[in-house]
């Protein structure tokens, strides 16, 4: 009998053990920041950085956080960010934030101007510092450029990367001229970019199917 009960015990033990667990892990809340070139010709692509926008607007949910801002000459800054959020935990409420979202995206779409500069660094920076202050378990970071970094004089970005936990994900990487006649240029391009983030300990992905977008916040 006391070996009956002694069973038991562990049993109930083993249920509460699970159930706590299971109570502690939760649904795992996504943090993503996404930076859009608006250097030369890119502001032409913008509306592509829309239709990407809204496909992860549709993948986040009450809990999340986004924010979408702008790469130009100092891009180290809030005063780059376009629209950030931190989803409310109601739905009804996440859908009327997500709303409001979509509309500051619209008007930066059309009023846009072209940047001199491209402080691709200043803005992966800002990402990160971003997503940390969230406090979210996943963390995402998605750049919308060709990656040609072009800094002004004087601004220092040779600083590594603190992406432990991050997922860095370049998206509609064009090709220059200057890669269309030598495409060594664009795969060297691609390959000191990834060389950063995972020195950083982040891991790197390129997508540039946009049909592929349904991956973005995915695992793999």
């Amino acid at each position: 009998m006391k070996m009956l009960i002694f069973f038991s015990q562990l049993w109930l033990l083993a249920i509460l053990a699970a159930c706590s667990n299971s109570e502690q892990l939760g649904p795992r809340t996504e943090g993503v920041y996404m930076i859009v070139d608006t250097s030369g010709t890119y502001t032409k692509e913008l509306t592509k950085a829309q239709k990407i926008i809204n496909v992860i607007l549709s993948k986040l949910d009450p809990g999340d956080a986004f924010a979408v801002a702008r790469i130009d000459t100092g891009s180290f800054s809030e005063k780059d960010i376009v629209a950030k959020v931190r989803f409310d935990d109601r739905p009804s409420t996440t859908n009327q934030q997500k709303r409001r979202f979509r509309d500051a995206i619209d008007k930066f779409v059309k009023t846009a101007r072209p940047s001199s500069f491209t402080d691709v660094t200043g803005g992966i920076l800002q990402g990160i510092e971003y997503l940390n202050e969230q406090s979210v378990d996943n963390k995402t970071i998605i750049i919308f450029s060709d990656l040609e970094e072009d800094l002004k004089e004087g601004y220092v970005r040779d600083i590594p990367f603190l992406l432990d936990g991050f997922k860095v994900i370049a998206v509609n990487v064009s090709k220059l001229a200057k890669d269309n006649r030598d495409p060594r240029k664009y795969m060297t391009r691609l390959e000191s970019w990834q060389q950063r983030v995972e020195s950083g300990e982040g891991t790197w992905r390129v997508i540039n199917d946009l049909d592929r977008l349904d991956t973005l916040l995915s695992s793999s």
